[in-house]
């Protein structure tokens, strides 16, 4: 099975400092769904992984986050492209959980459902905490530039990972270069 992580803001669509709270707010990166609709053509099984702490913080609720997830499979869909899960922390920075990134609780429900190791798998984000979680269950962490991913790249340049990061453009670009492989 040949599989593919993707952090949702700054990599699929535009991102917020002050939250995507509505479907309204929810945008897609220009040729982000093309992306997507390419690794569906490649037969990729495409998974979102979300930190949404929004909904811990009371700026919007589980069916709003539904309804902007229904959006994101609706616009992608209209591309060619399919989602095929999305995993999501609703958890706030200081509750204490293992699912929000950078700790890698998500991946390690990937894992667990979809019964498959992730390394190797290639995880693309935008933050250095996609970064941390990808690399923490041995994932080929690639990061963007858009969304929060040129301010990333100059902390990685001042505090590299443990593993090399893959820096791309945006998501058309990564999954170019992954396809060309």
């Amino acid at each position: 099975m040949k599989l593919i992580v993707l952090d949702r803001d700054g990599v699929i669509n535009e991102d917020s400092d002050a939250f995507i709270k509505s479907p309204e707010e929810w945008r897609l990166l220009p040729a982000s769904a093309e992306a997507i609709a390419a690794l569906t053509r490649a037969r990729y099984q495409v998974v979102v992984v979300t930190n949404q702490s929004g909904i811990a913080r009371g700026l919007f609720n589980l069916g709003t986050l539904n309804r902007i997830h229904e959006k994101m499979q609706r616009e992608v869909g209209n591309a060619g492209g399919r989602i095929d899960a999305i995993f999501y922390c609703p958890h706030g920075p200081d509750d204490g959980c293992e699912c929000r990134k950078p700790k890698p609780g998500m991946f390690q429900d990937i894992e667990r459902r979809l019964q498959i190791k992730l390394t190797g798998v290639p995880a693309i984000g935008d933050s250095l905490r996609d970064l941390q979680a990808a690399q923490a269950v041995g994932a080929r962490a690639i990061l963007v530039r858009t969304g929060k991913g040129a301010k990333t790249e100059k902390t990685l340049v001042q505090a590299p990972l443990a593993e090399p990061v893959e820096v791309f453009d945006d998501l058309a670009a990564a999954v170019d270069a992954l396809l060309s492989q």
